[in-house]
């Protein structure tokens, strides 16, 4: 009887070693959502937003003249841009919102052009940099430029 016993468990237990082996292991899942890798372009926009203290850069109503703030960010944003020449900025001008048409097109292109300007002088080269105003056409933040990197 103690034969019949010991060979039904080493059967029973050679059965429990085999399920094991047939078994898929488990892989543990991670709770906390992954960020997505940024690549290419997209990497260069958040490094130049994060680097250089964002992409806008604001001015006083009717002003076309940069504030201390404001130069410090284009200080940053052009040390950001000598450090890649391979990328292309549009620095995109508005004028104020309650301004006519004509008005806000002029003062978001004289403020696109002071911004440009103190790149250059900051030793961005010119090809790196491009302007645009958009007035009413395409209404923005108002009383600002803001750096595209292309």
């Amino acid at each position: 009887m103690h034969r019949i016993m010991f060979a039904v468990a080493l059967t029973l237990a050679g059965t429990a070693v085999q399920a094991q082996r047939r078994l898929p292991t488990i892989i543990k899942l991670s709770r906390e959502p992954q960020q997505p890798v940024l690549q290419g372009i997209d990497a260069l926009r958040a490094d130049f937003a994060a680097q250089s203290g964002g992409t806008t850069v604001y001015f006083g109503a009717e002003s076309v003249t940069l504030a201390p703030p404001a130069r410090t960010v284009l200080a940053a944003q052009a040390a950001w841009l000598r450090r890649h020449p391979e990328v292309v900025v549009r620095i995109e001008g508005y004028g104020d919102t309650g301004d006519t048409r004509d008005h806000a097109l002029a003062v978001g292109a004289r403020r696109a052009e002071e911004a440009r300007s103190l790149l250059l002088l900051m030793g961005v080269p010119a090809a790196q940099v491009s302007i645009t105003s958009w007035g009413k056409e395409r209404p923005g933040l108002g009383r600002a430029v803001t750096l595209l990197v292309r």
